[in-house]
């Protein structure tokens, strides 16, 4: 068998089971090895039964005295019990709904039972406990430490473990070693063998941490691979010198309606330096909600146009882009540029013979005009300008002399697209800037893309104020609702944040959903208020429609989920109420909290709780305290792991991986292990199972 075989062409897998692997995202022989147990029980330990733990776990093995199916009628349910004995005393087993097992179980047979103990009407008894036979030569689901895997209906982890046990035993040998020897050695980590059968089926939970610490190390150092030599390849690439034009720089910087804070000022003269080499710049410029990245983005494209250059921004929603439109339109409608905008609805153009306004323009006319080089700056959004599934009539956005391109919150915009877009005469790529609102530990962000240079923007501009940030518990919520009504009395708008749209009958009654807190907030609480519901599941049309009209402060008050966490800029907005703030990561939070204070009037943020354990406090203390997004970034990082940092998840790192990049000194030293390795040999001809290896990861992350 070979790692890309389709899951239905694996011994055991029935077309029915396939298609359930499918849902869970596991397509091939491959997904599945690499589908790693989230966490391991053990059950290696068998106890006499005389010695079972009332509410444990318990290991015990005996023989079957009796096994009997029952029926109940109240419930409709079907009742297996059986009575296990062993040398020093009885227990009574009991499976619901699971009536097959008194074909699979007989009376006489020595089994293994796991699963706890509880006590009723003066008897112990295990409650549908993991069963195996003593006759098999090998046990796999009890008698050793056991696996447990993500789990869904139909598929459970003694399913995983008796689908994964033969294949490793079978495909182990002929899976070859993909981290070179040395590296191994140094780093003491198990052969790729011997790890992925441990890490399945360990012989220890030492055993266990080895094989992930494996695999963990090699996530992130074909990461930093990856990075290492992408940002290699990206130095051979031709790109359009761009000088500083010092007079246009100052010009813009002086008729700005605010003083540059000390690191827009140096981002600026880092961004602006990378344009003048003859490689393609690729820069990530990370700032807190509000810090004035846009700036950044407005003098790098200035100084490209006026050399002669143009430029694109793309942003992932169309609120977004028009946001961006409208802040280029108002800083630059002096300097004698045309800007053009472009969505899936409308197409504007701002040309500096108007001076003063926009007009309506037809997409072919805008496609025409960028393409004779009469568009300087245009901004849309990315699906339209670099579309997945171009219609027959649509046709390719180029451009006469494209010299930068600015993305926002989209860090993956790499050469192959920047070729794309520039004109068929064009052989050199435009430089990059990439934009991100969601502050990222240093540590991280190395990892992750290591191929772009970092720029940072810590300082919030002069003239705001600190949002007061508290957490309230539920004895505080009708103070908290009286404040947000004076508060919208006085003029401002609210915004409430609810972790879920639905209801799940699974989670406790207390999680608030939209729907649920929508109903409550216009009938109970607030039946003199405007409100209004917005949510993922809202098409775009209706969600802008919901935004333009809280703008326009046609409504008070915004029940929403997370959907409001980037890019909305409701300058008015003055409170933020965030349910089951203990289910955010504290870079979510601080996100939420960036949507208020956009103005110079005091803005609150109230984190709602009911859950104030440790972890908790620790968390919605450091928000109180803390209003720097790198510093909470840190701290989630310590707290929670990376999984909540925006981005992160399309590498399809395990959780397990990821934590290890809370190691800072391990992600450098790997890192530096591959730049010598690429500094070596940078096509890898020494290594052709890594260089295989790394293609495979290359196209997994599909990042180019």
């Amino acid at each position: 068998m070979k790692l890309g075989d389709p899951v239905e062409n694996i011994p055991r897998i029935g077309p029915a089971f396939a298609k359930k692997l499918k849902k869970m995202n596991l397509k091939t022989l491959s997904d599945l090895l690499f589908n790693f147990p989230k966490s391991y029980k053990d059950f290696s330990k068998i106890s006499p039964i005389k010695n079972i733990k009332l509410n444990e776990e318990n290991c015990v093995q005996g023989k079957i005295l009796d096994i009997e199916l029952e029926r109940t009628w109240v419930k409709k349910m079907s009742l297996v019990r059986a009575l296990i004995q062993d040398q020093t005393a009885s227990v009574q087993a009991i499976w619901f709904n699971q009536s097959y097992l008194t074909n699979t179980l007989k009376k006489g047979e020595e089994i293994l039972l796991a699963g706890k103990a509880v006590i009723k009407s003066g008897r112990i008894y295990l409650y549908s406990p993991a069963y195996e036979k003593v006759s098999l030569k090998e046990t796999v689901h009890i008698g050793r430490i056991v696996p447990v895997y993500q789990e869904t209906k139909g598929l459970t982890s003694r399913y995983f473990r008796y689908i994964l046990k033969p294949l490793l035993r079978g495909l182990a040998d002929k899976m070859p070693e993909t981290l070179p020897e040395k590296i191994r050695e140094e780093y003491k980590l198990l052969d790729f063998k011997e790890a992925l059968y441990q890490i399945h089926f360990p012989d220890s939970m030492e055993t266990a941490k080895k094989a992930r610490q494996r695999f963990s190390f090699e996530n992130i150092f074909f990461i930093s691979l990856f990075s290492c030599k992408k940002r290699m390849e990206n130095k051979k690439e031709k790109a359009p010198s761009i000088p500083v034009n010092q007079n246009i720089i100052d010009r813009l910087t002086s008729s700005l309606p605010f003083e540059l804070t000390k690191d827009q000022k140096k981002s600026s003269e880092e961004v602006l330096k990378d344009m003048e080499k003859t490689w393609p710049m690729n820069r990530l410029l990370q700032g807190d909600v509000g810090s004035g990245k846009t700036v950044v983005a407005v003098m790098a494209s200035i100084n490209a146009v006026k050399n002669k250059n143009q430029v694109v921004l793309m942003a992932p929603t169309e609120i977004l882009t028009k946001q961006h439109f409208k802040t280029f339109f108002n800083l630059l409608k002096d300097f004698n540029v045309n800007i053009g905008l472009l969505t899936g609805k409308e197409d504007k153009y701002y040309s500096k013979k108007l001076k003063s306004d926009t007009i309506e323009i037809s997409r072919q006319k805008l496609l025409e005009k960028t393409l004779k080089g009469e568009i300087d700056i245009l901004i849309g959004t990315q699906a339209l300008i670099a579309p997945k599934k171009k219609k027959k009539s649509e046709k390719k956005i180029l451009f006469k002399s494209l010299g930068l391109v600015v993305v926002d919150e989209q860090h993956r915009f790499g050469v192959k697209q920047r070729a794309a877009l520039s004109g068929k005469n064009q052989d050199k790529i435009p430089h990059l800037l990439s934009m991100t609102a969601t502050p990222i530990p240093r540590s991280l962000a190395l990892t992750v893309w290591g191929d772009l240079d970092l720029s940072l923007i810590t300082q919030l501009p002069k003239g705001r104020k600190k949002i007061i940030t508290e957490v309230v518990t539920e004895k505080d919520r009708e103070k908290t609702y009286q404040f947000i009504e004076k508060e919208i009395k006085r003029g401002g708008q609210a915004f409430v944040i609810c972790p879920r749209i639905e209801a799940n009958e699974d989670e406790t009654a207390e999680i608030k959903t939209v729907e649920q807190e929508y109903e409550k907030l216009s009938k109970e609480i607030f039946p003199r208020l405007k409100i209004e519901m917005l949510h993922g599941k809202m098409s775009a049309k209706e969600k802008e429609k919901k935004m333009k009209d809280f703008r326009a402060k046609k409504f008070d008050i915004l029940v929403s989920t997370s959907v409001v966490e980037v890019g909305i800029d409701i300058p008015n907005a003055t409170v933020m109420m965030i349910e089951g703030a203990d289910r955010f990561g504290l870079a979510q939070l601080h996100q939420f909290r960036g949507r208020v204070g956009r103005s110079n009037q005091q803005s609150y943020c109230f984190l709602l709780t009911e859950s104030l354990n440790q972890t908790t406090r620790a968390r919605l203390k450091a928000m109180i305290k803390y209003d720097n997004g790198f510093k909470l970034s840190e701290i989630d990082l310590k707290l929670r792991g990376p999984g909540d940092f925006f981005g992160i998840k399309q590498w399809g790192l395990p959780d397990f991986a990821m934590s290890l990049i809370k190691d800072a000194e391990l992600v450098e030293k790997t890192r530096k292990t591959a730049e010598r390795i690429l500094a070596e040999d940078p096509e890898l001809e020494n290594y052709p199972d890594l260089k295989r290896r790394l293609e495979a990861f290359e196209e997994k992350i599909h990042l180019e």
